[in-house]
């Protein structure tokens, strides 16, 4: 699987498992917690200590409101204490005078509801009912039908710690405050787990893929960059060795015949520098060592200068199709002509002969003017059309 393959499959796998349900949570909802404090009274009812306080969880169908009163605990029938509330002969031994009493209760045996209900029928202000488990956290309690009885789940160890001090004969009053708000629930572990380490993956990989382009990226850049320093050196030593003269009177560049310098389509005159190629043609010193250094090849015939003089004859050259030019004509102080030639076949550029006569032609004589079209193709000089 490529890389694009896996950044799908890990986007496709996301989603489901955040749509992953909980079956240990009774509720999708969002939860509310709740704030447990416990306090200890003395004979007065006057606070003597807090014990220590808690987060809880609101159940499902409680109110969410502020609740207050004694923990009262299930009392003994025929010697059994039925913490669960479970038992249909449970019963509340609430002490006289009191208004506002909490019921501690234990998770397990039967349903939230049930136990809710039984202590709702001997007026109980809420009901806490603490975990069988100390490894479980605590969850959303469904219940429904229990009408405005408050019912919050506590830890196991909170509440094995009131039910310590209560078998003291210690009077424990408890408050419930709200608390904060909780996302749902959606998730179990595993598709956490699954989450967590598929997002890890995805941004290793992303983080892998971005170092190595980047890599890859400088690595051509440098030897790009290396490639034409060493082909500029080259072409430097080359140009060295080529050979260079003046141009004299009686030198057969000051022929008209002669063909003009390929790059400037300017003739030659007196006491110009010429560069010999290894082919044979020759070229304005000051117009074909710009376009050596840059493509090291015969403008003409497209020879490799560094092969023919066995400068490093492995490295490649830049054949461009067409001239530079514009690059040219700014290396160069001459002007340059309109006329254009044909360099595949080396066609010189006649000059204009006149006859005998010192009087130019008339318009009568003279021939119907010439439309050429000369276009560039494959680095050559082409004339495509002549009309006479």
């Amino acid at each position: 699987m490529n890389h694009s393959g896996l950044f799908l499959f890990l986007l496709c796998a996301l989603p489901c498992a955040l749509t992953t349900t909980d079956k240990s949570v009774v509720s999708k909802e969002e939860y509310y917690s709740a704030t447990v404090n416990a306090t200890v009274l003395d004979s007065r009812g006057n606070p003597k200590r807090l014990i220590s306080k808690d987060d809880g969880r609101y159940g499902q169908n409680s109110p969410k409101a502020e609740a207050k009163g004694i923990v009262v605990t299930p009392v003994a029938v025929n010697g059994v204490v039925d913490m669960q509330g479970c038992c249909p002969y449970t019963r509340f031994m609430v002490p006289p005078k009191t208004t506002h009493w909490v019921a501690l209760l234990q998770r397990g045996k039967c349903t939230f509801k049930e136990k809710i209900l039984k202590a709702a029928a001997f007026n109980a202000s809420a009901v806490l009912i603490y975990n069988n488990s100390s490894k479980e956290d605590t969850v959303t309690m469904a219940h429904e039908g229990t009408g405005d009885t408050v019912a919050v789940m506590i830890t196991e160890s909170f509440g094995k710690e009131i039910l310590s001090m209560l078998e003291r004969n210690e009077t424990i009053l408890v408050s419930v405050m709200v608390g904060q708000r909780g996302p749902p629930k959606n998730m179990n572990r595993g598709s956490l787990v699954f989450v967590s380490i598929s997002f890890i993956v995805l941004m290793i990989i992303s983080s892998a893929w971005l170092i190595f382009y980047f890599i890859q990226k400088i690595r051509d850049t440098s030897a790009r960059d290396r490639s034409q320093r060493r082909l500029g050196d080259a072409a430097k030593k080359a140009i060295s060795k080529l050979t260079t003269r003046t141009v004299k009177r009686g030198d057969k560049e000051t022929d008209p015949d002669f063909n003009h310098c390929a790059v400037c389509i300017e003739g030659y005159q007196l006491n110009d520098v010429v560069r010999i190629l290894p082919c044979k043609h020759v070229f304005h010193k000051m117009c074909v060592d710009p376009w050596l250094n840059e493509h090291c090849t015969c403008p003409m015939c497209k020879l490799n200068i560094l092969k023919a003089l066995g400068i490093m004859p492995n490295l490649p050259c830049v054949d461009n199709v067409a001239f530079d030019m514009e690059h040219v004509s700014r290396s160069q102080s001459s002007s340059q002509r309109g006329a254009l030639v044909d360099l595949s076949e080396s066609v010189s550029l006649e000059p204009l002969r006149l006859s005998n006569s010192t009087q130019l032609p008339s318009d009568s004589e003279m021939t119907t003017r010439s439309d050429i079209n000369i276009a560039v193709t494959s680095g050559r000089w082409s004339e495509d059309t002549a009309t006479i």
